[in-house]
């Protein structure tokens, strides 16, 4: 690893310290923990970071790939691509695909579909031994999530944002920016895939994070990464006001 990748490395360490996030399951027994892989430049960093601290922390790494049946070929392409890369690391993978947990591809699925499928998956994993889940949510994630849930109303439970851990799910690349992770990628000579929905503006995500964030950073370049500091001044907020609520 060369000092970009070394720097970001440290990053995620010192998050995943301060937020204990690898913490051993219990005494005398090291966490089990699955990266939520999709292939994109994120989930790859993801990968790449969390092989790169696992005698750090002593944890045993496999990954999962969900293929969500929603885009035929080029889910495959992925399917295979994080197939191919996860042999090549040495990493255990398990695919899923809807009917793996008892779902189907409805007519229209969309976004909230996708999500539940997901997290279908995560949690059979859970029940077969798994941990912990890490999954590969920026900071630019935790911005689009700030905006959209301020658009559409809410409290200081909903403007903390994505939290770091959320019962056996946990989220690393918080500190890390989406332009972090590509560079990562870049630096480690690492390949990732495009999931071409992303182009669209068929999904209310992908408007925010083509047309609202673009224009924020166009005022302040740092936009993202204060908007991230705004979730993590709401989660202290409510951890000194109110009882505790679980967000995804």
């Amino acid at each position: 690893m060369n000092d970009k990748t070394s720097k970001l490395i440290a990053k995620v360490e010192r998050f995943a310290r301060q937020e204990q996030l690898f913490a051993p399951a219990e005494p005398g027994r090291a966490l089990h923990l699955c990266a939520a892989v999709s292939g994109g430049a994120d989930s790859m960093a993801l990968l790449r970071v969390l092989l790169e601290l696992r005698e750090t922390f002593g944890y045993p790494l496999t990954a999962c790939h969900v293929n969500h049946g929603l885009r035929g070929e080029t889910a495959d392409r992925d399917e295979a691509f994080v197939r191919a890369e996860c042999a090549r690391l040495g990493v255990p993978l398990t695919v899923f695909h809807p009917t793996d947990v008892g779902m189907t591809v409805p007519p229209h699925a969309g976004e909230d579909w996708a999500r539940r499928l997901r997290y279908a998956c995560f949690e059979r994993l859970c029940r077969e031994g798994i941990d912990a889940v890490a999954t590969a949510h920026t900071a630019n994630d935790q911005a689009e999530t700030l905006l959209l849930r301020l658009a559409r109303g809410t409290g200081m439970h909903g403007a903390a944002g994505i939290r770091p851990r959320r019962g056996p799910y946990l989220r690393p690349l918080l500190p890390l920016t989406r332009q972090d992770t590509e560079s990562f990628c870049r630096a480690a000579g690492q390949a990732w895939v495009t999931d071409e929905t992303n182009a669209t503006d068929a999904y209310a995500r992908n408007r925010v994070r083509r047309a609202a964030l673009p224009a924020l950073q166009s005022t302040n370049g740092a936009a993202v990464e204060n908007l991230a500091r705004f979730c993590e001044k709401a989660v202290s907020y409510t951890h000194l006001t109110l009882p505790t609520i679980a967000y995804v």
